[in-house]
């Protein structure tokens, strides 16, 4: 396979049927309408990808996962081609987005199906107002894939067997009250266009909102945010007219003194290709400034080698590494996430392998909303309960956030301890209230 280079080429057999398949189809592959068209939305349509030997068991195992997944299955072929489907069960890609009956445990007791709250922070439809300064736009609930560990599993994607999604009205619909509060929030200087996948946005509506929000006097920063350039690079480089509207916006926002950036999301190595490498040479060249996110994840990327080269690989591509984000609390993917603990030992491995500004901050988006925590930054911790407390003075000065370490991570008592809702109340009020002491002595 001639396309990918890396870690890519090392994930993949040349015998496997996906390598084959991206040979064949070399000249349509680099094209994203094409991978959009022929994202893999069903089971039955992984059979030609998988090892024949074990399709049929593999397929049940995917049917079983996503019987219980909140996000429906949406892969384009170039991820698709990414996994090591020989090594399927334990591969970082496939973890990422493909669900397995087996892998799936019982989700911690202190789950929410919106555990950051967004919608109790959103003064008008599509807009969420946590922070002091920023605001998040909600542009589309739609994506070129989707993860299954996606916070907004809420209204993001198709219905699945265990979600009934909150729809939002047609944007035009809400644009009109969404920049009326922005004009009318002059502290909002600050402004996340995401969804869903600004990826999904057509070149037109891009442009338009980007345009629109630089009209806003007020607003000093614009952030668009997409997985995209991990999960479909071509787009950049062959849809012009819709990288033109984001260089047009960026090119604008220069003018007029307003910083617009793109905000990626990789989350291990093996998802830098040729690809990857084109579309952000391509956007460093015109202009546009890059940071990444990631989320850190069991048997993807916690181990503080597989990060280091991330942080690596993405730095030499002009992508600012911005944060590392513990995986927050969604449902059936209990075995995916990392104990803060283990959190803090990566980001200290980390520290000081580069420069400090492409050195990324490793945080708790703390479950209640308040916000962005460094995952060391807690008021208490205790290692047996698996509870962390953190304080957020700037965002909700009067309240404490707890965030729970993933329950296989704990011993067999304090699992027990958890899942007896009697003892699980008393283990959060003795967390809270020893956190609480420490915040009172300072």
């Amino acid at each position: 396979m001639t396309t990918l280079t890396g870690y890519a080429v090392a994930a993949v057999s040349s015998e496997a049927p996906m390598s084959r398949i991206a040979r064949e189809m070399n000249h349509e592959f680099a094209d994203a309408a094409w991978q959009e068209s022929h994202a893999v939305t069903r089971v039955d349509q992984l059979r030609e990808w998988m090892v024949s030997g074990a399709a049929r068991n593999q397929m049940r195992d995917v049917e079983l996962g996503l019987a219980r997944a909140t996000m429906a299955m949406r892969i384009t072929p170039y991820i698709l081609n990414l996994i090591d489907w020989s090594n399927f069960f334990q591969d970082p890609i496939r973890k990422q987005f493909i669900p397995l009956g087996s892998e799936i445990l019982p989700s911690h007791p202190l789950l929410k199906l919106d555990s950051l709250r967004e919608r109790e922070t959103s003064p008008v439809e599509g807009l969420v107002h946590r922070y002091h300064d920023k605001a998040l736009l909600l542009a589309t609930d739609r994506c070129p894939v989707y993860c299954r560990f996606c916070t907004r599993s809420y209204s993001v994607g198709l219905d699945t067997q265990s979600v009934s999604k909150r729809r939002t009205s047609p944007f035009q619909s809400r644009w009109d009250a969404i920049m009326a509060y922005l004009r009318a929030t002059p502290v909002i200087v600050d402004v996340v266009v995401s969804g869903g996948d600004c990826f999904r946005l057509k070149p037109s509506r891009l442009l338009a909102i980007g345009m629109d929000l630089l009209s806003v006097s007020s607003i000093r920063r614009i952030r668009f945010a997409t997985k995209g350039l991990a999960v479909l690079p071509m787009k950049v480089t062959s849809d012009h007219e819709w990288t033109d509207a984001l260089v047009n916006v960026s090119d604008a926002g220069r003018t007029r003194g307003v910083e617009v950036s793109f905000h990626t999301h990789f989350n291990h190595p093996v998802e830098i290709t040729d690809y990857t490498m084109a579309a952000a040479e391509l956007l460093f060249k015109r202009g546009i400034r890059m940071r990444n996110q990631s989320v850190l994840m069991a048997g993807v990327n916690d181990d503080p080698e597989v990060m280091k080269q991330l942080v690596k690989r993405l730095s030499d591509l002009h992508i600012q590494p911005y944060y590392v984000y513990t995986c927050d609390l969604v449902d059936g993917i209990e075995h995916m996430r990392c104990s803060v603990r283990l959190a803090c030992q990566i980001e200290k491995a980390v520290r000081g392998i580069t420069a400090g500004y492409n050195t990324p901050s490793f945080v708790v988006d703390s479950p209640g909303g308040g916000g962005k925590r460094d995952v060391h930054s807690f008021e208490h911790y205790d290692r047996q309960t698996g509870l962390a407390v953190y304080r957020a003075p700037s965002v909700r000065p009067d309240q404490l956030f707890t965030y729970p370490d993933p329950l296989q991570s704990l011993s067999q008592d304090a699992q027990a301890a958890w899942l007896d809702p009697q003892r699980a109340k008393r283990l959060l009020s003795d967390a809270v209230e020893a956190a609480g002491a420490k915040w009172m002595e300072v």
